[in-house]
Order: C-alpha cells, then sequence, then structure tokens
C-alpha cells in the first residue's frame, strides 16, 4: 500500500513539473523569435507600443513598470491589512465576529474577478475622479485598490492558519513571564508563525501580478507610462485585450509579453524565497 501511495504521489509530481517544463518551452519557443526580431533592448526598454501602426513600434516598459508599481502598491495597502485582521481574528476576536468575519471572507474569496471590476468601474473609478478632482478615475491608483482588496482573502487565510498552528505553550511561557498578551501576541506568536504568514505575501504577490481581467476595467488599458492618475496597462492586460485580433509579429510580441511576464514571476519567487532563506538563517 506504502508502494502505491508513494508511486501515485510521485507521478502527480512528475505530471506538475512536466507541466511546467512544457509550458515554460512553449512561451520560449512562441516568444524568443519576436524578441530577436524587434530587438532585446527595443523590446524591453522600449517606452512606446503601437502595435497596430503603419509602423508598428513594440516597447514594453510601460508594461514592466506599471506591473512593478502595481503589484507594490497592492501588496503595501493589502498585506498589512490582512495580516492585522489574522492576528485579530485569531486572538482577539469574539467567536461570533470570527465566524462572520471568516464566512465573509470565504465569499471575498469566491467573487469572480469580473465582479471586482466592475464594481471598481462603477464605485471605485468615479470616486478616485471625484475625491483627486482628476479628469478620469481609472488609472494605476484604481487598480492597485482593487488588487489589494483581492490578495485580501489569501493573505487572511493562511496567515490565520499559520498563527493559530503556534503551539499555545508559547504564548502560555510568555505570559507567565510577565509579558501582556499584546506583546505575546507580535512579539511569539507572530515570529513563531512567520514561515506561514511569509506564504501568505507570496500567494498575495502571486494573485497580484496575474490578475488581467478586472485590472482591464479599472486601469483604463493604456500604453502610458505608470502614473497614479493616469490610465496604465499591465503585462496581463496587455496580452488579454489585443490576442483576440493579433496576427503577425503582433501575435508573436503578444507571446513574448507572456514570456517575459513568467520569467517577472518567477524571478519574484526567487527574491522571495532568498530573503524567506536568509530570515530564518538569522533566528
Amino acid at each position: 500500500m506504502e508502494d502505491l501511495v508513494h508511486i501515485v504521489f510521485l507521478a502527480l509530481g512528475l505530471v506538475a513539473v512536466g507541466s511546467v517544463l512544457v509550458i515554460t518551452i512553449y512561451l520560449v519557443v512562441s516568444g524568443l523569435p519576436a524578441i530577436l526580431e524587434i530587438g532585446p533592448a527595443e523590446f524591453l526598454f522600449g517606452t512606446r507600443w503601437a502595435s497596430t501602426a503603419r509602423e508598428p513600434e513594440f516597447g514594453i516598459l510601460p508594461f514592466i513598470l506599471t506591473s512593478i508599481y502595481g503589484t507594490a502598491g497592492a501588496v503595501v495597502i493589502g498585506v498589512p491589512i490582512g495580516f492585522f485582521v489574522s492576528v485579530y481574528l485569531a486572538k482577539m476576536a469574539p467567536a461570533w465576529l470570527r465566524n462572520s468575519m471568516e464566512l465573509m471572507i470565504g465569499i471575498l474569496s469566491g467573487i469572480p474577478s469580473v465582479i471586482y471590476g466592475l464594481v471598481g468601474m462603477t464605485v471605485l473609478v468615479p470616486a478616485v475622479r471625484i475625491l483627486f478632482g482628476v479628469p478620469d478615475g481609472a488609472g494605476l491608483l484604481a487598480a492597485m485598490i482593487v488588487l489589494a482588496v483581492m490578495i485580501l482573502p489569501s493573505v487572511i487565510k493562511v496567515s490565520l492558519s499559520s498563527i493559530e498552528a503556534v503551539p499555545e505553550e508559547y504564548e502560555q511561557a510568555s505570559l507567565a513571564l510577565g509579558a501582556t498578551e499584546v506583546e505575546t501576541y507580535f512579539k511569539v506568536t507572530v515570529p513563531s508563525a512567520k514561515s506561514g504568514i511569509f506564504t501568505a505575501v507570496v500567494l498575495g504577490i502571486g494573485r497580484a501580478v496575474g490578475e488581467a481581467m478586472a485590472i482591464m476595467m479599472v486601469a483604463g488599458n493604456v500604453a502610458n507610462m505608470p502614473s497614479l492618475f493616469r490610465s496604465v496597462r499591465f503585462l496581463t492586460t496587455a496580452v488579454a485585450s489585443e490576442m483576440s485580433y493579433s496576427s503577425g509579429l503582433q501575435r508573436q510580441a503578444l507571446f513574448s509579453i507572456a514570456l517575459v511576464l513568467f520569467f517577472f514571476i518567477m524571478l519574484i519567487n526567487a527574491l522571495l524565497n532568498v530573503i524567506k532563506q536568509r530570515s530564518g538563517n538569522d533566528r
């Protein structure tokens, strides 16, 4: 029986690894020719995207910077909120409030991204326009806020589970030494759950980087250099918005954008793993 289970899990692991390899090979084969034809420097650092012009230009630097700024902004807004909510629910909230909040968080995680985009387009975008007095509220700021809301369920759920997994003996020992409950939560419980909380942040970043539909509806979807109150286009939305009618070099360039996005996500994961390992070694 143990051998059978071992074989099953080995096969599933090989399928997962094989899927990643197939995706990687397909993106490299489909996207690399356009990068070589356009020129790596012009493609990666060009500031103008005009794929349907008489003389097309394929610079994706605005998309790269917008994705970086948008993801960073969503993390800065969403992660602290999700972290403090998870600590409160795990250690301070009464049972009735915790049960209600967990139900709401579960519903929030199941809402389709297009609904987030629709609400953002009809509520958030006009609010940004009125509050900041700009001609159009669709832009990077609206995209950051929508992404921050979308990553909350992942951050809260995983952080909550990690905090609850910390043995009670740790907290009891801290309280016995004279620490207050709040000091115990943030100086004993949270550091003990650091690995799980870090995983929650990684999941949140992955959700923010890979989102397309909701962002397309609130960011304006125009290939501008990133600015808080200016319409912008992310790497994901650049592919989604033009793939249906693309052809020739334009289509190949969209595959090249997907390739850049793929390696962008891999680079983020690698950097986060390095930070996690160094943080663990410093303990």
